[in-house]
């Protein structure tokens, strides 16, 4: 099974290259917009996730079909509430995927990937991991719930595409109610800031209002600072894809204890044991 994003590369590819020209023609600063390098590892990024995604994405296909088979009842495609329904699920699920990839060091190893870049740009959407095996267990439950496995995957595609979008410095803040409830590329552009006030906000899919439930959410006010609070320095796609495990194996290689190990593993990015008194 191919997934439904997969058709929409080819335009990805096109909007990027308009977006590059519309730097061209109407420069900003030299911070903003594309710069070769960097465009070309988050293309290679997107390619080697695509090439890695399509067996993995068979294997989920595979779990997604197991669980709907023994759900205690079977949603019905032709019924608009059971679309009414995935559409908020899957959002949820999306969310709360994205904020243990931010709050969980052993997942933000494999996410950290989509950060890494210190630009801003339609090409970082593309920026994507090449260890997609943990997004299993998030969306697991919504075949449980009687959801059709090909729904699901629908409709992760269609939260892909839309995303795609929000990684653009070209759209400013959009009409208010609009910003309210859905997530924009203004509140995109906070939660791939490294700025203190912006780390570890703005989690949400289509959506902005887990965010706003949850006490995550933050307006975009001052001028965002892209990347990581320790930038990489590489363009190299091996390197960006797999720097972040080779970080946390070295920490807990060098850990005492096993709950330091576990620390290094499983606690926030950038924990640290407790110094002995």
């Amino acid at each position: 099974m191919i997934p439904a994003v997969v058709y929409a590369i080819p335009f990805f590819v096109l909007l990027v290259l308009v977006e590059a020209l519309s730097y061209r023609f109407l420069p900003d600063d030299e911070e903003r917009g594309y710069e070769l390098r960097d465009t070309a590892t988050s293309l290679s990024m997107g390619a080697g996730s695509q090439v890695i995604g399509l067996p993995w994405k068979l294997f989920a296909v595979v779990a997604y079909a197991a669980a709907f088979t023994v759900a205690p009842w079977h949603l019905s495609a032709a019924s608009p509430w059971t679309w009414v329904l995935l559409f908020f699920a899957d959002d949820l699920a999306y969310y709360a995927f994205h904020r243990a990839h931010h709050r969980v060091r052993v997942l933000w190893a494999g996410h950290v990937v989509h950060h890494s870049s210190i630009r801003f740009n339609l090409s970082t959407a593309l920026r994507q991991s090449w260890t997609p095996m943990t997004t299993l267990p998030f969306w697991l439950p919504l075949a449980l719930l009687g959801i059709p496995p090909w729904m699901i995957l629908l409709q992760q595609s269609v939260s892909l595409v839309y995303q795609f979008f929000l990684h653009t410095e070209r759209v400013d803040k959009l009409w208010r109610p609009v910003e309210w409830f859905f997530n924009t590329p203004s509140h995109h552009r906070v939660h791939h800031g490294s700025n203190n006030v912006y780390l570890d906000r703005n989690y949400g899919g289509i959506l902005i209002v887990w965010d706003r439930l949850c006490g995550t959410f933050e307006a975009e006010g001052e001028r965002v600072v892209y990347g990581l609070t320790k930038n990489i320095d590489t363009y190299n796609p091996v390197r960006v894809a797999f720097h972040e495990y080779a970080a946390a194996w070295r920490d807990v290689r060098g850990a005492r204890r096993w709950r330091e190990k576990a620390g290094h593993l499983f606690g926030p990015p950038g924990w640290q044991p407790k110094a002995e008194v």
